[in-house]
C-alpha cells in the first residue's frame, strides 16, 4: 500500500461519532512529532465542562478527586438536570430550542470566563469535535482539554479523513455498489445514516439522510460507501502527550448496534489474531502521529475476513472509554488534564488485567422500533460491584430534547467469562422505575449463545431482536401487586363471616390483562389459591408456589403504576374511561416531537397501505418514521409540519378496509 500525501485542512465541522463498513485502510507514514510544550505556569484550578448528562457528572468526579474546581452550563431544560446540581457553580445557557443550546459556542466561552474557569473540557457529541470551538477557547486564553484544532480538522469530516487515509468514498451508485451506507460527513450516533439494498430507495434515504444531519449537527453534507456485512466494529484507544509519546491502549468491541450507535462495548476485544491485533495497533499509532495528536482519541475499523477496514479517528473521549480505564487502571479524564497541563506520559503503558463489559441503559422500547421513551425516572439502583455513570437521579425527568441514554452499567473480572456473567447479574437485579428501557434485552444479549462465543458483529439485532424482545412477563407478579396493594390501603381486614367471591383487581402486564384473585383471612391475613402467602406488607410479598419461596418488591408510582420487581404493570380501573377510546386505525404519537414533513400529497381520503410511511416526527435529534397501522382509507389528519405534538396524540386515522 502506498503512503498517502496529506490535502491541506479545511473549514471545521460540527459532532461526529459513527459506526459502519467502509474500505482497507491505506497505511500512512508518521510525522515528525511537534516540538514538545512546556508545562505551564501553574495547574488547572476551574475547569468548564461544555456539556451535560452523564458525561459531565463523569468528568466532575476526577475534577474532585484532583481538587479541581467545576462549572456546569445548562439549557433552560437542565435547569434542575444531576449535572448542573454536581457542579461547584452553574452558567444558565439563553435559548429557545434547549437541544441547540449546548451547540452555542460562544455563549459556552462567555460562560467559562464569567465562572473564572481556566479550562474546558467538551466531553463527547455537541461541540466536542469542532475546531472553531477549539479554536475560540484558546483564542480567549483558555486551556482546550482536546487535541490541537488542526488535528481536529483533519479528521472532522469522514469525507476528509478517507482522503487523508488514502480512501474515497462512492460516485455515482449502480445496482453492482450495493448495498451501501448513506452516512453524514460529521454526524455520528448514528445519525444521518442510512443503509440502502435497493437502488429505487437511494433518493429517498439521502433526502432523510440529508434532513437528518443538518438537524442534528448543522451540516446536511452526507456521502455513500459501500456497506461491508457481518463485520465487527473494533476500536483502538490512543492517548498522547505534547512530548511525542503515544500510547495505543489496547481495543475494544462495540459490535452490538442499533440504528449504528454502539450499544455494548468490551475490551479488549476478543478472539483477534495477534497478527490483526498489532495491525490495528500500528494503524491507530500513525493515525495519531499523522495528525500530531494530543490527548485522548480512538480510530475505528470494521474487521470483516480478517482485514481491517478504516471508518474514522474520534477526536475525542468515547462514551466507551470507561472499559479501558477498568482494564488498564487509568482514569484517563485525569490523564487528559494533565497532558493539557504539558505533563509528559511514561514511556509504557501499564499492563492490561483483565476483562471489561459496558452496557449502555436506554429509555427506549426495543421491540417498537427502538422508539425513544420519556417520562419520570422514580427509580434507578444497581448492585454493588459495577460501575454506574448516569446523569440521572431517583424523580429526574427523561424529556426529548436529548439522547435517551440513563445510564452506563461496567463490570470488569480476570476473563471474559466471568465479566458477561458479573455484568448480566448486575443488570437483572437493577432496578429502573420509570420509562421503558432496553435493560431486558442487554441482559438477554449480554447471554446469548452467539454473544458469548464472541462470534457476534454489527448486524446481531438484525438476526435476533425478535426473539431476544419476546416478553417474559412473572405470572406471580399480578398477585405479588395485588396483595401489597390491597395491604397498603386497608386499615381493617377484609374477612367476612359469610362466604363470598374473592377479591380480584386486574393489571395490564406486558400488553395483556391478568387477573389476581385473593381472600382476607379470619385472622386478618391473605391468601390465594395455589399460592402460600408467607408474608405481605406495602412494599414486599414473599409467596410460596411450586415448593418454590420467592420474596417480590413492589413499588408504586401513584394510581396508575406498580413495578414488581423490575415488572411494570398498569393497574385496570374497575369503571374505566370511555372517553379514552380511540377509534380502530387511530395513530398515535408514540413519544413527544415535533412533525417534520408528511408524505407528499398525503390527504384526507388517501388509500394507504399498512406500514406505509405517512409522516415523519422529530425527537430526541433523531427522524422517527410513522406508518399506517392498517390498511384502508385516510380519514383524519390532524397535523402539519412543524407542529409539536404530545405523546400519544392522535396524529391521523385510517379506517381499515
Amino acid at each position: 500500500m502506498t503512503p498517502v500525501t496529506p490535502k491541506s485542512p479545511k473549514s471545521p465541522k460540527s459532532p461526529k461519532s459513527p459506526k459502519s463498513p467502509v474500505h482497507p485502510v491505506n497505511p500512512v507514514t508518521p510525522a515528525t512529532p511537534t516540538t514538545p510544550t512546556p508545562p505551564p505556569a501553574s495547574p488547572i484550578s476551574t475547569l468548564l465542562v461544555a456539556n451535560r448528562g452523564e458525561i459531565a457528572v463523569r468528568i466532575f468526579r476526577t475534577c474532585r478527586d484532583l481538587g479541581v474546581r467545576t462549572v456546569a452550563v445548562h439549557s433552560d431544560a437542565d435547569e434542575g438536570a444531576l449535572h448542573t446540581r454536581t457542579a461547584d457553580t452553574a452558567v444558565r445557557l439563553p435559548g429557545s430550542a434547549p437541544a441547540d443550546t449546548y451547540l452555542r459556542g460562544d455563549l459556552i466561552v462567555r460562560a467559562a470566563l464569567a465562572a473564572g474557569a481556566d479550562a474546558v473540557h467538551p466531553g463527547y457529541g455537541f461541540l466536542s469535535e469542532n475546531a472553531g470551538f477549539a479554536r475560540a477557547v484558546r483564542d480567549a486564553g483558555l486551556r482546550w482539554i482536546g487535541p490541537p484544532p488542526e488535528a481536529i480538522e483533519a479528521m472532522a469530516s469522514k469525507t476528509r479523513a478517507k482522503e487523508l487515509m488514502g480512501l474515497a468514498p462512492l460516485g455515482e451508485v449502480t445496482e453492482a455498489d450495493l448495498p451501501v451506507l448513506v452516512k453524514a460527513a460529521a454526524g455520528g450516533g448514528g445519525r444521518g445514516m442510512r443503509i440502502v439494498r435497493d437502488l429505487d430507495r437511494l433518493p429517498d434515504a439521502l433526502a432523510a439522510a440529508r434532513a437528518e444531519a443538518a438537524s442534528a449537527f448543522g451540516d446536511g453534507e452526507v456521502f455513500v460507501e459501500p456497506y461491508v456485512e457481518h463485520g465487527r466494529h473494533v476500536e483502538v484507544q490512543v492517548l498522547a502527550d505534547t512530548h511525542g509519546t503515544v500510547w495505543t491502549l489496547g481495543t475494544r468491541d462495540c459490535s452490538l448496534q442499533r440504528r449504528h450507535q454502539k450499544v455494548v462495548e468490551e475490551a479488549p476485544a476478543p478472539g483477534l489474531p495477534p497478527g490483526l491485533t498489532e495491525e490495528l495497533y500500528a494503524l491507530a499509532e500513525r493515525a495519531a502521529r499523522r495528525v500530531e495528536y494530543v490527548g485522548a482519541g480512538t480510530v475505528e475499523f470494521l474487521v470483516a475476513d480478517g482485514r481491517a477496514h478504516f471508518l474514522e479517528m474520534n477526536t475525542r473521549l468515547q462514551v466507551e472509554h470507561p472499559v479501558t480505564e477498568a482494564v488498564f487502571g487509568i482514569d484517563l479524564v485525569a490523564e487528559q488534564l494533565r497532558i493539557a497541563e504539558g505533563h509528559a506520559l511514561p514511556a509504557e503503558p501499564p499492563p492490561p488485567r483483565g476483562h471489561a463489559v459496558e452496557a449502555r441503559l436506554y429509555a427506549e422500547d426495543p421491540a417498537r422500533d427502538w422508539t425513544p421513551q420519556t417520562g419520570t425516572l422514580h427509580r434507578l439502583a444497581a448492585p454493588d460491584g459495577v460501575r454506574l455513570d448516569t446523569g440521572y437521579t431517583d424523580g429526574d425527568t427523561i424529556g426529548v430534547h436529548y439522547d435517551p441514554m440513563i445510564a452506563k452499567v461496567v463490570a470488569h473480572a480476570p476473563t471474559r467469562a466471568e465479566a458477561l456473567r458479573k455484568l448480566s447479574g448486575a443488570l437483572d437485579r437493577t432496578a429502573v422505575h420509570g420509562p421503558a428501557t432496553n435493560r431486558d434485552l442487554l441482559v438477554r444479549s449480554l447471554r446469548h449463545e452467539e454473544f458469548t462465543a464472541a462470534r457476534m458483529d454489527t448486524g446481531f439485532y438484525d438476526r435476533h431482536l425478535a426473539d431476544l424482545t419476546v416478553p417474559a412477563a412473572d405470572p406471580l407478579a399480578p398477585l405479588a401487586a395485588a396483595l401489597a396493594d390491597s395491604h397498603g390501603r386497608s386499615r381493617f381486614g377484609g374477612w367476612r363471616n359469610v362466604p363470598s367471591r374473592p377479591a380480584s383487581k386486574r393489571y395490564v402486564m406486558a400488553g395483556e390483562e391478568h387477573e389476581a384473585r385473593y381472600r382476607h383471612t379470619r385472622a386478618g391475613g391473605l391468601e390465594a389459591e395455589g399460592v402460600r402467602v408467607l408474608e405481605v406488607a406495602a412494599d414486599r410479598v414473599v409467596l410460596e408456589a411450586g415448593g418454590l419461596r420467592r420474596t417480590f418488591a413492589v413499588a408504586r408510582y401513584g394510581d396508575d403504576r406498580v413495578y414488581v420487581d423490575n415488572t411494570p404493570l398498569t393497574p385496570v380501573p374497575r369503571f374505566p374511561d370511555p372517553t379514552a377510546q380511540h377509534a380502530p386505525g387511530s395513530l398515535l404519537a408514540p413519544m413527544p416531537g415535533t412533525v417534520i414533513r408528511v408524505a407528499e400529497g398525503l390527504a384526507e381520503g388517501a388509500e394507504v397501505k399498512a406500514g406505509q410511511p405517512l409522516l415523519w416526527l422529530e425527537a430526541m435529534k433523531m427522524e422517527h418514521r410513522i406508518t399506517a397501522p392498517v390498511t384502508g382509507t385516510l380519514t383524519a389528519l390532524n397535523v402539519t409540519p412543524g407542529q409539536q405534538v404530545n405523546l400519544a396524540a392522535l396524529l391521523a386515522v385510517v379506517r381499515p378496509t
